[in-house]
């Protein structure tokens, strides 16, 4: 074994030194394939930290949401469907909803009004999100005017701001009193936007959302676990619309990488032969050949992914982040929470480094087992 390693020290000493005499086709080489390992490894950090947040961010969300559908569209449900809803077993928790949109003319762009459970709030007062705020230039205890439905103004004191770290969901987010979201939207007592349920057991969440349909056949129940779905499918999609526009980028450079490492020059042919005529085995040559292969293969890759890192979680993946954040007017100040998916660096390793290394050896394998003096002629 001793004797083993250290022949492949040789052989790695001996590549090295031969990747340094031949330094500049193969400092265009790495350069090229870090810059692909460093895109396609940075669409991968981004969307798998939106997705992971994304999933932190609904965890707290109820287990299941209860719509009411009049001709297909969304209607107020009245608050007498909560009773009917705690006749159901495995329900533990039910409560009404309220919330809209309001569309802001100033800055031309849809706020979520939503009315908190948790949070009291007086009559005038409303708590705003970052990006809200931002857009409007708005702190602690200045005014907002909404108007209402009935076209009156109705002023309202900015009571705080929420926190940055929620920004993703909660940019365009106003938070307010019962009683003024009923009165800026017209909104009848006894009545709410949707109705939330928890379920004491989640493996009972289906079979609790298929009694809701059937007590109550003119609503839709929405699980979670939906919602959670929908928003991985919808990253995955963007992460696929980066990938398509990188294809023509990736297919150049497979060709360009494939070109490097299977054809041989006459110098490298050269070479070849005069290790064989002075006691290089083939698999010594081959091994070599490996060897230089991987080194070149595996420094682009970790260089890629370094760099890829400090893109997204440092510079907050300004090259990518409009395609896979999404578009809007009030645009979220989203930084990235470092998550690593052991899979996804496996995948990409396997499909970056693997290909290149493995097309290096058959060039090689054909030249080593040629004659030396028909080589070297």
């Amino acid at each position: 074994m001793q004797h083993y390693l250290a022949r492949q020290r040789y052989l790695i000493d001996y590549t090295v030194a031969s990747l340094l005499r031949h330094r500049s086709k193969n400092l265009g080489l790495l350069l090229v394939y870090t810059l692909v390992v460093f895109m396609l490894a940075s669409v991968m950090l981004f969307t798998h930290s939106l997705r992971q947040e994304a999933e932190q961010l609904l965890s707290a969300a109820p287990e299941i949401v209860l719509q009411r559908l009049l001709a297909g569209r969304q209607e107020l449900v009245p608050a007498s469907y909560l009773e009917q809803m705690g006749r159901i077993r495995g329900v533990s928790e039910r409560h009404g909803r309220l919330w809209g949109y309001y569309y802001d003319p100033v800055v031309r762009a849809n706020y979520t009004v939503l009315v908190p459970r948790d949070r009291p709030l007086a009559a005038d007062e409303i708590v705003v999100g970052a990006g809200l705020a931002r857009s409007r230039g708005l702190g602690h205890g200045d005014f907002l005017s909404l108007r209402a439905s009935d076209g009156r103004p109705v002023a309202f004191r900015v009571a705080d701001t929420l926190a940055a770290d929620s920004e993703l969901i909660s940019a365009d987010l106003i938070l307010m009193a019962e009683a003024s979201f009923r009165d800026l939207f017209a909104i009848p007592a006894g009545y709410y936007t949707d109705l939330a349920l928890s379920v004491r057991n989640p493996r009972e969440v289906r079979t609790v959302a298929e009694k809701l349909t059937l007590a109550l056949p003119d609503t839709r129940p929405i699980l979670r676990s939906e919602i959670l779905r929908t928003y991985a499918t919808l990253f995955s999609w963007r992460q696929g619309i980066v990938l398509v526009l990188l294809a023509g980028a990736l297919l150049a450079f497979v060709i360009f990488a494939w070109d490097k490492a299977s054809g041989l020059s006459a110098e490298e042919r050269r070479e070849i032969g005069i290790l064989k005529a002075v006691g290089w085995e083939t698999a010594d040559v081959i091994g070599m050949k490996f060897w230089e292969g991987a080194l070149i293969s595996l420094g682009a890759f970790l260089l890629g992914y370094l760099l890829a890192y400090l893109h997204v979680f440092y510079l907050d993946a300004g090259l990518f982040e409009p395609v896979l954040k999404g578009w809007a007017v009030l645009y979220p100040s989203f930084h990235p929470v470092p998550f690593i998916d052991g899979l996804q660096v496996a995948t990409l390793f396997f499909f970056t480094v693997f290909p290149y290394t493995v097309a290096t050896i058959i060039p090689i394998w054909r030249a080593a087992t040629t004659d030396p003096d028909a080589v070297m002629r």
